[in-house]
């Protein structure tokens, strides 16, 4: 399943909608000297700027303080000028996520992370929801993987992946199970499954026998190992599944596609 084509059309579909409304603001917040949240940052920023968003990036010091966070926040969620709103995770230890992330106005939170979201999600009426499920949904209707009656396999049970894909799946009257680390025989239930979903950050985890043949498997690790750039599934699962996402090149573009989409949401909701 290729997601950097299918990503590129939605990028084109969105700087046409940007145009449409006029003026789109996204504003991102990172606190701390990650190297990988920077990175992602940066191509969140660069994508952005292709379709015509108007994008500020605040850089704050690992040592910002919870309360200097939330008055930044307050501030955003204020100004009219920007129509979606992202705090990088991780953030340093000493600040709390969770209580940051209930800060942000649930209309402007493109990362579909606040609670109201996470609820509508739960009601099987999302608004906002998480870009990395999203554009794994997106990639199944693209490439037309029945999930109506279809077996469904979730490896991995994060708020930022495994739950809310599990939620979306079972949405298109998909049959779930979400498997983690307490799971025994892990390969008794991804062999069964019509449609696998991995997002546990374990390089090849899932091996080709542990494949249904013919089975859409979709590869949401990106593990940096001494070989390079690794995914969840062993890329020799190719050879015995229908349709393999490949890493890099998969789910990684649809992510940010998917914010994209979700920003120009945003305005188009809180200009109604």
């Amino acid at each position: 399943m290729d997601g950097k084509a299918l990503a590129e059309r939605i990028r084109a579909e969105v700087a046409r909608e940007v145009k449409e409304l006029g003026t789109v603001g996204l504003a991102t917040i990172l606190v701390g000297d990650d190297p990988a949240s920077d990175i992602y940052i940066r191509r969140k920023h660069e994508a952005a700027k292709e379709v015509g968003i108007h994008s500020v990036d605040h850089r704050l010091s690992a040592e910002t303080q919870e309360d200097e966070l939330c008055a930044l926040i307050a501030e955003l969620n204020a100004d009219d000028g920007v129509d979606g709103i992202l705090v990088q995770s991780p953030l340093p230890k000493h600040l709390d996520e969770a209580v940051l992330v209930r800060r942000l106005e649930p209309a402007k939170d493109v990362d579909g992370f606040h609670p109201e979201n996470a609820a509508r999600l739960y009601q099987g009426e999302p608004v906002l929801a998480p870009a990395t499920p999203t554009g794994i949904m997106t990639l199944l209707e693209e490439y037309r993987v029945p999930l109506a009656g279809a077996r469904a396999v979730v490896v991995g049970r994060s708020l930022i992946v495994g739950k809310p894909v599990a939620l979306l799946l079972l949405g298109a009257d998909a049959t779930v199970t979400v498997c983690h680390s307490r799971t025994p025989d892990l390969a008794l239930h991804t062999g069964e499954a019509d449609v696998l979903v991995v997002a546990v950050g374990r390089p090849r985890l899932i091996s080709p026998e542990m494949v249904k043949e013919g089975a859409a498997v979709v590869d949401v690790g990106m593990n940096r190992t001494t070989d390079g750039l690794r995914g969840d599934v062993d890329p020799a699962v190719a050879e015995r599944a229908g349709l393999l996402t490949p890493v890099p090149g998969g789910v990684g573009p649809m992510t940010i596609a998917s914010l994209l989409r979700n920003t120009v949401k945003a305005a188009r909701l809180r200009r109604c």
